[in-house]
């Protein structure tokens, strides 16, 4: 009775929290995405045009370097994406994996939401003994009030080295609105030219990376190149007035507005949008 009774939980159980499924081989895809519990392929893992990334030349260029030393074996930095929102950071970490996977280099993509902080260490057990340079990628990282200091101490300790830090395979890419990546309430009521005098050690990040790459709002001369440029591409008709009124409407002008303005502009016209 007892034996069949604790069969029966046991099954419960399971049913609540199944078995992770099979670990994909992290040596075929070129992109994943961890969950918190386990890795899985991106089956169909599609990066912007690195080409086609206007207006952020120096950011993606210093990027692309960095990342090719990485995919190299040689020594890189962990790397902080911070600016305006739609000026194309997260764009640009796909777009330089994308362009060294279509060189030949042998290097991939994993993805990690903010949510999944705490089980870093066990994806980090994970990548260590696989025989392939990794970035990985989480994007739009903040803080809130009450878990700012656990989770910045904790993804701090993983950067700055120990028995959890991350391997010598693996980078950070992270993407921030705020370049000390801080709680909102924070930053806005703090002088950012003091900001080491008053913000926590525990919360200073922008220290631990290597590499810090601005993201600006764009003028209206860089938003109509970005949006030539991807007329050209596609083959689409070009109206810089046009364009202007669109991102009027939207109220900012961003490398991600621009994108809408040609999707929007391909439909118009009865064509479609093939990245190759």
């Amino acid at each position: 009775m007892t034996e069949d009774l604790l069969s029966r939980i046991a099954s419960a159980l399971e049913r609540l929290a199944p078995p992770a499924p099979p670990l994909p081989d992290l040596t075929a895809h070129p992109a994943y995405v961890w969950n918190g519990r386990y890795a899985q392929a991106i089956a169909a893992f599609a990066p912007a045009d690195y080409a086609l990334l206007n207006g952020i030349d120096e950011q993606k260029g210093r990027l692309l370097e960095n990342t090719r030393r990485h995919a190299a074996g040689l020594p890189a930095h962990d790397a902080l994406l911070w600016g305006s929102r739609g000026t194309g950071k997260s764009a640009s970490v796909g777009a330089v994996i994308g362009a060294l996977q279509g060189e030949g280099a042998d290097i991939a993509l994993m993805q990690c939401t903010a949510d999944h902080l705490e089980s870093l260490p066990d994806l980090f057990a994970v990548l260590r003994p696989v025989a392939r340079p990794f970035i990985l990628f989480i994007d739009d990282l903040g803080f809130d009030e009450a878990s700012s200091g656990t989770d910045a101490r904790l993804l701090r300790s993983l950067l700055d080295g120990g028995a959890s830090a991350r391997p010598a395979n693996v980078r950070l890419y992270v993407t921030s609105n705020r370049r000390h990546i801080l709680p909102r309430q924070m930053s806005e009521q703090e002088d950012p030219i003091n900001m080491r005098d008053v913000v926590d050690d525990k919360m200073a990040l922008s220290d631990r990376f290597g590499l810090s790459l601005g993201f600006h709002a764009m003028d209206q001369d860089t938003y109509l190149a970005i949006v030539e440029g991807y007329a050209r591409h596609f083959a689409l008709p070009f109206d810089g007035a046009d364009a202007v009124q669109w991102a009027t409407r939207r109220g900012s002008r961003s490398g991600r507005v621009a994108w809408q303005y040609v999707t929007e502009l391909a439909g118009r016209e009865g064509k479609r949008l093939v990245i190759s």
